[in-house]
Formats: structure tokens, sequence, C-alpha cells
């Protein structure tokens, strides 16, 4: 086969891409994805004796952070940058290795060699280059949780938030991937990966935070006006807080897309006039509403599709993110900001977005918003007016079995409240569910990066009840994963001892039958099946 990969949820047949990614990934893209991987392994191991020699800075660990981060699914296409990154690996590998005399001869890479001879050498190292099907799904299990940890972590240190724990665990986990650990130990990896994933995610949500307030009960406009406009979508709230600044006074609106939903409901971004609401839905309806949208598209993150011709000559890069061809921001000087201007002066020659929808949503429910809700929320719990709390966060995608989760939201009874992160939301957050008392019955929490903030509500009523056992609380899970994130997400969850959990539309292709056995035997994960019965089960509080 010419490649392999099956590190997202719509890995081709349920197994994996071998010819060229769903996604839109090629082979040779993929194969520099690998091989960046196998050489910040390489990084790794000596970073990982630099640090028990005490001289290591988190400057590696963030550049190794970023690196990951661009291997996510549906970060970057741009081969060009990966080559760039593969070689600052090497580079930065081989000077740590001089400045504290590491001599070890671990394999990695070493060259300044042709396009033929990355491709070559990519086949060497690719994921099924380990034969032995339980140790390969429980090492990409490991790696596909750091890569979503490198991309809270990265987030947060763009705030000036970072953690040399963190940064440490990392560097320790990608090593221990080329080491000959027994089943128990890596298993043990893989939950020690959730558990600094909890730290890791608290930073961000703290990070966020101090820099732009606690997001609160929030009313978003979806409709547009007649100014021209700029489309922001990923995650990266420091870029939204640039863009804003930048466009003021300029005569051009900033509308949101996809995961920057929730930058709405920060009290720092109310501030701006011109900021409109949000324009359109989740990631993979992109290629339709970026043509609709007639102005600069800037993607700061995943999710990015295949660039259409329609607005191929609109979309901009910048972070981690990159397409070949499209138009890169590049990253601020120490001190400074990124430079939008090439987008605000496009925008002016645009004609206005074309509106795909009108009226309002309702967001904002991050833990700090709840928990100053917390009487009324536990009087409708007491009095029955709220039976449970179903946790419906994660990744959209373009399966058609995700309506599933469209289905169950609409079947819950009308005394269940659905906590939300996540683009996942995307499949009800529109719909008319009502309230319970005041309480909407759809409580989002924002971006995947938020999921914190489900997790700290769930701990804080644990509390608040004063029971023993987070698996006691009259809250189900019902998560939708597309990419690393998620895992990442999952595997906090399961660190913080949470059980029960429903995961589709379909299981991890990565999950060996083993591996998939040792997880339902332990913490009873379990597919989704058929909408009725699901929820019948959740609210049985199986």
């Amino acid at each position: 086969m010419s490649m392999f990969c099956f590190q997202c949820q719509e890995a081709a047949k349920g197994t994996g891409c071998t010819i060229a990614g769903v996604c839109g990934k090629k082979e040779d893209t993929a194969g520099l994805q690998d091989l960046l991987v196998y050489t910040l392994k390489g990084l790794a191991v000596v970073a990982e004796e630099a640090d028990k020699q005490g001289k290591l800075d988190d400057a590696v660990g963030r550049f190794i952070c970023e690196a990951l981060f661009a291997t996510i699914t549906n970060a970057n296409f741009d081969n060009e940058r990966f080559v760039a990154l593969i070689k600052e690996t090497i580079a930065k590998r081989d000077g740590l290795k001089l400045a504290i005399g590491f001599s070890s001869d671990a394999d990695v890479v070493n060259w300044n060699g042709s396009a033929a001879e990355y491709a070559v050498k990519a086949a060497e190292v690719g994921v099924l280059s380990q034969p032995n099907e339980d140790v390969r799904s429980l090492r990409e299990l490991l790696i596909y949780g750091l890569k979503g940890m490198a991309a809270y972590t990265d987030h947060a240190a763009v705030l000036g938030y970072q953690k040399g724990e963190i940064y440490s665990f990392m560097i320790s986990a990608l090593a221990n991937t080329t080491r000959e650990l027994s089943v128990d130990e890596m298993v043990g990896q893989v939950l020690k990966c959730g558990e600094v994933a909890v730290t890791a995610m608290a930073l961000l949500d703290e990070a966020n935070t101090s820099t732009y307030g606690n997001p609160e009960i929030t009313t978003v406009n979806l409709g547009v006006r007649n100014n021209p406009g700029i489309l922001i979508s990923g995650h990266d709230l420091k870029d939204m807080e640039e863009l804003l600044k930048q466009t003021e006074g300029t005569g051009v609106d900033v509308y949101t897309h996809s995961e920057m939903l929730p930058a709405n409901y920060y009290p720092a971004f109310k501030k701006y006039d011109h900021f409109v609401g949000n324009y359109g839905n989740a990631w993979w309806l992109q290629d339709k509403e970026f043509a609709s949208f007639n102005g600069p598209i800037l993607m700061t993150t995943n999710c990015i599709t295949p660039v259409k011709d329609a607005y191929r000559d609109r979309i901009y890069t910048t972070g981690m993110a990159g397409w070949p061809g499209a138009k890169h921001i590049p990253e601020r000087v120490e001190g400074g900001s990124k430079d939008f201007s090439a987008l605000i002066e496009q925008a002016k020659t645009c004609a206005p977005p074309v509106e795909l929808e009108s009226g309002e949503i309702v967001g904002g429910f991050a833990h700090t918003q709840v928990m100053a809700l917390a009487d009324k929320v536990i009087d409708a719990v007491k009095s029955g007016a709220i039976k449970r709390f179903v946790v419906m966060a994660g990744c959209d995608g373009r399966h058609k079995e995700r309506s599933y989760f469209t289905d169950v939201a609409e079947a819950l009874p009308q005394d269940t409240v659905i906590l939300t992160a996540g683009c996942a939301k995307y499949r009800y957050n529109k719909l008319d569910l009502g309230d319970i008392g005041g309480i909407p019955r759809v409580l989002d929490a924002g971006q995947c990066n938020d999921s914190y903030s489900l997790a700290y509500i769930a701990l804080q009523l644990k509390e608040v009840f004063g029971l023993d056992d987070i698996n006691d609380l009259p809250i189900s899970y019902d998560i939708a994963w597309y990419e690393q994130k998620a895992v990442i997400v999952l595997l906090a969850l399961l660190s913080l001892g949470v059980k029960h959990i429903r995961l589709g539309p379909t299981l991890p292709a990565f999950l060996s039958p083993n591996v998939a056995k040792v997880l339902v035997e332990n913490f009873d994960i379990k597919p989704i099946g058929e909408v009725q019965a699901d929820v019948a089960a959740i609210m049985a509080g199986n």
C-alpha cells in the first residue's frame, strides 16, 4: 500500500486509509507526517536525557507541541512546511546532543536528501513498521493522545501559560514509544497521558479565562450585515483578539465559523461593534460556506479541508495550519502581533457575505457560568425537574451516521439537559429543545478546547451532592469523536474514573481487538447503538 493512516474516525472502511486520506491528505504528505513524528521521537529520546540532567528548557517542549499539532487531522497539508519541521527537529536534536554529551546510537534520521529519499524513509518508519498489532495500537493511542495534548498545550503557551511538567511527560511518553515496554506498562502510559491531559486542559482554561474573562451566557447572531467581512475559523483566541483589534474602524466586519463560535461568549471580545456573530456550521461544510461568504477566510488551526477554487484566492492560514499555495500569515515576533493587513485590504474589495440563516443561538455555559447557576441547577435536580445530564461533546464529521446525535437530542425526555463542547454541538444546537425552569436544555461550554469545563462541572456536582464516585452522578456520556483532540479528552475522562461512555459514530480503527477489550472491561466503553435503545439505557444510567 502507498500509505497507511488510521488516526481519525473516518479511516477508510473503518480500518485505515491506504491510497489517500478521506481528509484529502495525499501519500507524500502522509509520509512526511509519519517522518516528522519519527524524528520527534528521536528528539524526545535526547530531550529526556537532557531533562534528567536538568539541562532542558521549555523551548524544546514547546517546539514538540507545535510540530505534533501540525500532524493532527485536517491541520496542515503543506509538504514544504513538513520538510522544514523535519529539518528543524533534526537540528534541535543534534544541537541538544552536543550540549549534553549524548552518545546514543538510537535510529534517528540524519540527512538533507531528496523527496524520494524522504519517501523511502517514511515507508520504513510509518505506523505499520510495528508488526505487533497490540503494541502498535497502544503506541498509536498514546501518540494520538499526545497530539491532542500538544494542541491544548500550544494554545495555552500562545497566551503565555506553560508548565514544564507537561512538557516533561510528553517528551518521556514520546520517547517510550521507541522502547519495548510491556502491555501493562503501555496501558499505564496511556492512562498517565489522560491524567496529565487534565492538567493541560486546566492550564488552557486558566489561560483563556485569565486573558479574556470567563465565558458568559450570550445570545449569538446568526445573520449578516451589509459590510464586507472576514471569517475566522479554528480555535486560536489570540488570533481572534488581534484580528478584531486590527479591523476596528476599517469598515470590515468579523464573523466566527465552526469552532471559533465560542469566541462570542468571552467578555473581552464583546466590546467590538464590528464583531457580528457566527456564520455557518461545522468544519466539514466549509467548502460551501466559504464560497458564499465572499470575503477572506482565516484558518487559525485545524480543521481545514481541501480548498476549492471558489475561495482559493481568499483563504489564509496561520499558526500550524497550512494548505499548499495558500497565503500564510507568519508567527508574531516576541512582544508583537501577527499582521492581518493583507486580509483587511482584500476584504475591502469583497462583497458582503451571502446570508445562510437568520436568528440567534444561546451559549456561554462554561464551568464558571454553570456554577453561578448551581443553586438553580441543584434545586431542579432535587425536585426531579432535571432527571439527567447527558454529555454530548466532541467532534462533528461527514458520516451520515452522525445524524444519530441529532436524533438522540430530539429523543431525550424533556427533563434532560445536554452538556456540550466542540463542534459536535452543530448536530443539535439550533434545535428548539426548550428549557427547564429557565435553564436551556443545551448548555454549550465552548470549543473542544473547553471540554475541561464539562469535567469540572461533573467534579463539582459530585462534591455538592456528597458522592464518593463520579459515576453515581445523574450524568451519562454519549461522545462523538473525529480526531486526536477528542482522543485526549476521552483519555482525560478515563483518568478521572468516568465509566459507561458511549463513543461514536464508530470505535477508533487504531484500537486492536485486545486493546479495545481492555477499555471495555475496565471502563465499559461501548459503541453507540440504536437511538431509542440508547436513550432508554442513558435514562437508566447504563
